[in-house]
């Protein structure tokens, strides 16, 4: 899993295998490039940091 927090603070999850990149723009933010929840297509959206979570680990 992946857990995105925003630049508002807010966060989400993601599974790994919908996450095709996370990268630097043009401007300098940096973003990623997810698959749509349906699958038939991909989004980009602003990030303030992400963490790799690890499997069978409780999170707070």
């Amino acid at each position: 899993m992946i857990k995105y927090i925003h630049p508002d603070g807010r966060h989400c999850y993601r599974a790994l295998h919908t996450v095709e990149a996370i990268y630097t723009d043009d401007a300098g933010k940096l973003v990623s490039r997810a698959r749509t929840a349906d699958g038939s297509g991909t989004y980009t959206f602003e990030i303030r940091e992400f963490e790799v979570l690890t499997p069978g680990v409780l999170y707070d």
